[in-house]
C-alpha cells in the first residue's frame, strides 16, 4: 500500500515544486543564511521565507534547523539537496544540447578519467571518437574514483573511467574494463635497479611514497605491509598525484607504487625502473560509469561502443559496489 501511495503522490508533488524553490535551497547552500540566498535570487527575505515553507509544505517536512542566523539542514533537507543537484545538473546538460543544435555545433563530451584508463583505453576510444566526429569538443578530467563520481551526480561529467563505489551503486550503470595491478618503481640509477631476486624486507631500507591515506590503493599497500608483518616506513611522502610520485622517484632513490599501465608505459621510453616485486592484490577493476536516470548525448554512446569493442562489448557488471 505505502508504494501505491507514494506513486500516487508523485504527480501531485511535480505540480506543487516550482524551479524557484530549487534555486532557493541551492542558494541557501552557497550562501549560508535566508538573506543572503534572497537576495542572490532578487527576492525580499519575507518572500523567500515564504517560498521555503512552501517547498517544506509540499514535501511534507522541515528541511532546515535554525542555528543563530544560520539554516543548518536536517537529514531530509541534505536529501533534497542531493536530488536538486541532480536536477540542475540534468538542466544545464539540456542546455547545452540544445544549445549545441541550436548553434549546428557537433556537441561537447566531457569525461572523467583515473590515471590507470588514460594510457589505453581512453587514448585509443578518443582517437577513434575524434576520426569520427572531427568537430566534437572533448574534456578529459582526470581524479581519483570518488571526486569524478560526485561530479557525474552533478551533470559536471557525462561519463566516468573509474570504480564502483556504494555511493553510486544505486545511481550509476557500470561496465567493467579491467582490473589493475600495481607495479614497485624505482629510478633508472636506484641501487636495488639489478638486485635479484627482490625481497619485502630490501624496499623496506628506502623511504616510500605512497597515495594518502583512504585510497584504494593505499588500502593495498597497507595490506602489504601487514601480511610482511611489518609497519608502514616512516617519513613518508604521501600524494595523490601519480605524476609527482614518479618526478620523486626518479629524482631520489624513493619507491614509489602505481598502476602497471602507467608504469609500463614510463618504463618503456627510460622514465624509470619496474622493480621485479609482485604486490599480492590487484585493485578493484575499473569500468565506465554513466547515470541511470539521465539520457547520454550521441557522442557519448559512440565513446562508450568504442572503449568497450576490444574483445567484444562486455555485459553489464553485476559486480557489487565496493564497501
Amino acid at each position: 500500500m505505502g508504494s501505491i501511495d507514494k506513486q500516487n503522490n508523485t504527480p501531485q508533488l511535480l505540480n506543487r515544486l516550482r524551479m524557484r524553490q530549487v534555486a532557493l535551497m541551492l542558494a541557501i547552500e552557497e550562501r549560508q543564511t535566508l538573506r543572503a540566498a534572497a537576495a542572490v535570487l532578487g527576492l525580499t527575505q519575507p518572500a523567500a521565507t515564504k517560498m521555503l515553507h512552501e517547498l517544506e509544505n509540499a514535501l511534507g517536512q522541515p528541511l532546515f534547523e535554525r542555528v543563530g542566523r544560520r539554516l543548518q539542514r536536517n537529514e531530509a533537507g541534505e536529501r533534497v539537496l542531493a536530488y536538486f543537484h541532480s536536477l540542475r545538473g540534468n538542466i544545464e546538460a539540456l542546455n547545452r544540447e540544445l544549445g549545441e543544435l541550436r548553434h549546428g555545433s557537433a556537441g561537447r563530451l566531457v569525461i572523467g578519467s583515473i590515471m590507470a584508463a588514460s594510457p589505453g583505453r581512453l587514448t585509443q576510444a578518443l582517437l577513434e571518437l575524434k576520426k569520427e566526429l572531427p568537430l566534437l569538443e572533448v574534456e578529459v578530467a582526470v581524479d581519483t574514483s570518488d571526486r569524478l563520481l560526485a561530479q557525474l551526480q552533478e551533470g559536471v561529467l557525462e561519463v566516468v573511467l573509474g570504480r564502483m563505489t556504494t555511493a553510486a551503486g544505486e545511481n550509476c550503470t557500470f561496465r567493467v574494463i579491467d582490473d589493475e595491478s600495481l607495479a614497485v618503481i624505482v629510478s633508472n640509477e636506484h641501487p636495488l635497479r639489478r638486485a635479484q631476486p627482490i625481497t619485502f624486507q630490501a624496499l623496506q631500507a628506502y623511504s616510500w611514497v605512497l597515495q594518502p591515506p583512504g585510497s584504494p590503493m593505499r588500502t593495498l599497500i597497507e595490506q602489504e605491509f601487514r601480511e610482511n608483518c611489518s609497519p608502514l616506513p616512516r617519513g613518508l611522502i604521501e600524494t595523490g598525484s601519480i605524476l609527482t610520485t614518479m618526478n620523486l622517484v626518479r629524482s631520489s632513490d624513493m619507491v614509489g607504487v602505481i598502476p602497471q599501465t602507467v608504469a609500463a608505459i614510463n618504463a618503456a621510453h627510460g622514465m624509470l625502473h619496474i622493480l621485479p616485486y609482485r604486490m599480492r592484490r590487484k585493485l578493484e577493476a575499473y569500468g565506465s560509469l554513466v547515470r541511470k536516470d539521465r539520457p547520454i548525448s550521441r557522442a557519448a554512446q559512440r565513446f562508450l561502443e568504442l572503449l568497450h569493442r576490444p574483445g567484444g562489448v562486455p555485459v553489464e557488471s553485476e559486480k557489487r559496489p565496493k564497501k
